[in-house]
């Protein structure tokens, strides 16, 4: 068997050093301002901010606004439902991360 020469590579993801205001999050998300606002409401999403003005939203954000909207959409999901099933799938996540880690799967 050949022995490979193993190379590290450094970087970041580019998603995660984001920081979206309300609006930038609406118009990269093609949704209105009210979806966000009861979304915040409701858990899905959690920004940093007092007030809708000073909101400001990171890359894990985005991804699950995309989400949000997309379970709303194509399941029809009110915003109770889209949180619980973010929550779910977030669950399903971490519980397929950590039997990997102890070498289930």
């Amino acid at each position: 068997m050949k022995q490979g020469k193993v190379t590290l590579v450094q970087g970041s993801v580019v998603e995660e050093q984001l920081q979206l205001s309300l609006l930038e999050l609406c118009q990269a998300c093609c949704i209105g301002e009210d979806h966000v606002k009861v979304w915040v409401l409701e858990g899905v999403l959690q920004p940093v901010g007092e007030t809708p003005e000073h909101w400001r939203f990171g890359g894990e954000s985005l991804r699950r606004a995309r989400l949000a909207l997309s379970l709303s959409r194509d399941l029809e999901l009110n915003p109770p439902g889209v949180a619980l099933a973010l929550d779910l799938l977030d669950e399903i996540a971490e519980l397929r991360a950590r039997l990997q880690r102890i070498g289930g799967a």
